[in-house]
């Protein structure tokens, strides 16, 4: 049996809005260009030596009814003037034989710079708890190089990917934003 290790990963967002919760979501996995392909979702392990890569690239790596593996994050609502949102935030260490991690993220009434900025906290700090790392933020964060600094030997880079959608009455809308594994 072979194991399956994604090499690559891209991020994509999308939303929808519809009478239907269902066609809701499908709309928004059309905007992210995810809906031809069979979603299982995954836990959120950044695998080791995976590479980023771009939505149009990873794209090309996938064919409609592939099972595609993903980290995603979801909201929805249909309440009207909601504000709502998903987000998945990295933490990737430099280290590139060591894994690092994805969260999910989703709530209601943040904007994208709160929710990105909460979804790279959360992931930096399940990778720093994984390590064994006492996890405070003003301890560990680096302003000048934008990095966490876990130890010594560990420098973790964060980004986020986040979409943000406001509800509309008599409609369910929908949020997300995945992380796509690519074998």
């Amino acid at each position: 049996m072979s194991t399956f290790i994604p090499t690559r990963v891209f991020l994509t967002k999308g939303k929808g809005q519809h009478k239907e919760k269902l066609a809701s979501f499908e709309q928004a996995l059309r905007e992210a260009a995810i809906a031809p392909f069979n979603l299982v979702k995954a836990s959120s392990i950044f695998p080791p030596q995976c590479k980023l890569c771009s939505k149009e690239e990873g794209l090309k790596s996938l064919k409609p009814g592939q099972i595609v593996f993903l980290v995603m994050s979801e909201c929805a609502t249909d309440e009207a003037h909601r504000l709502i949102q998903a987000s998945i935030g990295l933490a990737i260490p430099n280290a590139p034989n060591h894994y690092g991690y994805l969260s999910e993220h989703h709530s209601f009434g943040q904007d994208e710079k709160e929710a990105g900025q909460y979804a790279e906290d959360l992931a930096a700090y399940m990778l720093a708890t994984t390590l064994g790392v006492n996890f405070d933020t003003n301890q560990i964060w680096n302003e000048e190089k934008n990095i966490y600094r876990l130890s010594d030997n560990i420098k973790v880079r964060t980004r986020h990917i986040t979409q943000t959608a406001k509800g509309k009455k008599g409609l369910w809308t929908t949020a997300i934003a995945a992380a796509i594994f690519i074998p």
